[in-house]
């Protein structure tokens, strides 16, 4: 049985998918990741490898374009006929996902989490807290690609 956000995320997603075309669905959701993913590396870079000096203001910056993609209803991009099984290989999507709409929830649930608390440590300045939450942001994203992404 789907719980209510589950039941929210299918709704919103039936809405989208009357609006666009699967292709596009996927296009604009692997935009967003790689967007975000673009500024996880700029974050890395700066507080976890040390490769890049650290700037407060750039780091509070990308953890910020982070959590306003997580934040900005990226679940109405996974309608169903965009996955793997129906798309080939234009996504990552394992059709499970649509088998476990409480557990991909679950993940987003902790995903918006964790980013959120990582635009919330920028703000401190203290690289030690930034990369803590930093490294709980990977762990959820790993979580999902575990479950959901094929290789």
């Amino acid at each position: 049985m789907i719980g209510g956000l589950g039941a929210a995320l299918l709704l919103a997603a039936l809405g989208v998918q009357a609006q666009l075309k699967p292709e596009d669905q996927i296009k604009y959701r692997q935009a967003g990741y790689n967007f975000m993913a673009w500024n996880m590396g700029r974050i890395k870079a700066q507080v976890v490898d040390g490769s890049v000096p650290y700037n407060k203001d750039q780091v509070a910056a990308a953890a910020s374009a982070i959590a306003a993609i997580a934040n900005s209803g990226m679940g109405s991009l996974f309608a169903p006929g965009t996955a793997t099984d129906k798309m080939g290989d234009k996504t990552r999507l394992k059709p499970e996902f649509f088998q476990n709409l409480d557990q991909a929830n679950k993940l987003a649930r902790d995903f918006t989490g964790a980013v959120n608390k990582l635009a919330s440590e920028t703000a401190s300045g203290d690289q030690a807290r930034i990369k803590t939450a930093f490294g709980a942001v990977g762990k959820t994203c790993k979580a999902c690609h575990d479950q959901f992404r094929t290789d």
